[in-house]
């Protein structure tokens, strides 16, 4: 995965979390197995499936391939999403320990060219995903 530095300086970004009742070990096996992402991400992913060495997931806007950052100990879960373009997309996203439990943190930068309604609607949507995230993960 490459540095996601740009020369334009920075963009409009918002960092989302929640706590959950699950320790970051768990959340973070759950999250960065992708084949999960529609029961936690359904707003977001229809449906998920690996081919030719990469994960494509099926969205409401078209497919997209996925990479996750390679496996690790600290809780990073940053991604590469990539529509047919091929204009790749950061995402930055995190599970660190709190207390027993865990956090979640997911950063949305607002993409050049993005309405700020666009934007808008993208921070509901990760609200929404992080919740349901919550309930899957204290409900199992």
């Amino acid at each position: 995965m490459k540095n996601p530095t740009s020369n334009a300086g920075p963009v409009p970004a918002q960092t989302l979390s929640v706590a959950i009742r699950c320790d970051a070990a768990r959340v973070y096996d759950f999250v960065s197995n992708p084949e999960n992402l529609p029961q936690w991400a359904p707003a977001f992913c229809l449906s998920v499936k690996r081919l030719d060495g990469h994960w494509l997931i099926e969205t409401p806007q078209g497919p997209l391939k996925l990479q996750f950052a390679p496996k690790n100990d600290l809780g990073v879960l940053d991604h590469y999403i990539t529509p047919p373009s091929g204009a790749e997309i950061f995402v930055p996203m995190r599970v660190v320990p709190n207390e027993s439990g865990s956090e979640m943190l997911f950063t949305l930068f607002q993409r050049p060219g993005m309405s700020y309604e666009d934007y808008r609607s993208d921070l509901e949507l990760v609200e929404r995903d992080l919740a349901t995230l919550k309930q899957v993960l204290e409900t199992e």
